[in-house]
């Protein structure tokens, strides 16, 4: 693990970070921090773009609290591997944690995070400066809030157990100056999209349309969702019929396909890093994925198209609906140092903590942080992303406990799609059949 307590921290931090941790202490007040001075938390964050910016300002807290912080920082799937085993623990190593979205289901229903309502509510920790309603709506729907509509969504009887920290919207990147020299608008539609995805090939060639994602498991079935939703898709209905293997989903593996066999070499072998790396490099002219790589695309030191590229929102289809995901943080129920964790997470995810993270590159999870004159002169792209955050999709894919065997299904079968011209029609009439038969063993069909 990484200890974090040196004093090296950045100008933009420092300008942003002055304030008294969030809490409004006019002269005779107490220090909500003072009975934690001394205390060493230990956190588990992913090695992300978002959380390498936290480590820039993670060190004023320190300063400022008295509170040290250890980091434990794991590729986010090995994140999930020790998540799993750690979280069954009597007593845990880790005092706050980041997970991916799509763990909130089985952390939840587990019964391994603690709900946060009684930290809001204790006067003694809550920062009433904090201000709620700052938060983006589609990002604490998706990645914070369980127990309400689906059981994953919010509803009058929902509960948060997570904030949004390191969330992700997707929009799209494309080279300007290879639209500008052939006269192709930025993408607004569906059809404008593939249209220019085995266009440019034409009239650039050796270059692809567009870099996705396509490697078999998570990664195409994260690609075919990011079409699924704005081509009026679901994987379920509301009675959790499987409904994937609908026209919807025939059009969106149809546009998936599309996208791999018009894009980059190597394309069917792409994560995430390899796909934006593609686009780094020049070998394509379009990506659409997180928000999370664009500082990446404008780091000259790292990127060939540094001041090339443009961002417009996520192409509409039937409707608009960009994903929503990235990560969140939370407290785990056999944590040691609660109360001092809590104070951390409301420190990283105030107004102050989220813009300094933002000016290091991270991802704001703030309506005021994207409005921020400050960050948009930084980071120019910034407008585009809060402007895509109104249609941010918080139900784009389910996140139930039952979703990890099926998404592995989704996206190895997608696999065969890519790679062996298995018939779309076929392939998600099997997705559908074995996805029936997880929820009825899960028991969703008992009340039908």
């Amino acid at each position: 693990m990484t200890r974090h307590t040196s004093k090296v921290w950045s100008a933009a931090a420092a300008v942003a970070l002055t304030f008294s941790g969030g809490f409004a202490m006019a002269a005779g007040h107490s220090d909500p921090y003072a009975p934690y001075a001394g205390t060493t938390l230990v956190v588990n964050f992913p090695a992300h773009p978002h959380y390498n910016a936290v480590m820039n300002v993670l060190p004023e807290f320190t300063e400022q609290t008295g509170i040290e912080v250890e980091v434990d920082q794991l590729q986010y799937l090995k994140m999930r591997e020790r998540q799993t085993l750690e979280l069954t623990k009597d007593e845990g190593d880790y005092d706050l944690i980041a997970y991916v979205v799509f763990s909130k289901a089985d952390y939840v229903f587990a019964d391994q995070l603690e709900n946060l309502a009684k930290y809001f509510m204790n006067p003694k920790l809550a920062d009433p400066n904090y201000d709620q309603a700052d938060l983006i709506d589609g990002y604490v729907e998706n990645i914070g809030v369980a127990g309400g509509q689906k059981g994953y969504l919010p509803g009058k009887l929902g509960s948060a157990f997570g904030i949004p920290f390191g969330s992700e919207t997707s929009v799209l990147a494309y080279r300007k100056d290879i639209f500008e020299k052939h006269g192709i608008a930025a993408p607004e539609t569906y059809d404008q999209l593939l249209d220019a995805a085995c266009k440019i090939p034409e009239v650039e060639p050796g270059m692809g349309g567009m870099a996705s994602r396509a490697a078999s498991g998570h990664q195409a079935s994260h690609a075919f969702l990011l079409h699924l939703a704005p081509l009026g898709g679901r994987v379920f209905d509301d009675s959790w019929n499987p409904i994937i293997n609908n026209e919807a989903g025939v059009a969106a593996a149809n546009a998936l396909k599309t996208i791999v066999d018009c894009g980059p070499e190597g394309s069917t072998t792409f994560g995430p890093a390899e796909a934006a790396a593609a686009f780094k490099q020049g070998q394509a002219a379009m990506f659409m994925d997180s928000i999370a790589f664009a500082a990446g695309f404008e780091d000259p030191s790292q990127s060939k198209v540094a001041g090339k590229v443009g961002y417009a929102l996520h192409p509409e289809g039937v409707r608009r609906g960009s994903q929503t995901g990235g990560f969140g943080i939370a407290i785990p129920k056999n944590a040691q140092n609660k109360e001092a964790a809590f104070l951390l997470m409301q420190w990283l995810t105030s107004k102050e903590g989220d813009l300094a993270v933002a000016m290091e590159g991270g991802n704001p999870s703030r309506f005021s942080t994207y409005q921020n004159a400050e960050l948009n002169a930084k980071f120019p792209y910034s407008a585009t992303f809060g402007e895509a955050l109104k249609h941010a999709d918080p139900d784009w894919r389910p996140i139930i406990p039952t979703w990890g065997k099926i998404n592995a299904d989704i996206g190895t079968t997608l696999s065969q799609v890519l790679t062996e011209d298995l018939d779309i029609q076929e392939a998600l009439d099997g997705v559908a059949e074995r996805a029936r038969a997880v929820m009825d063993e899960a028991g969703y069909y008992t009340w039908q």
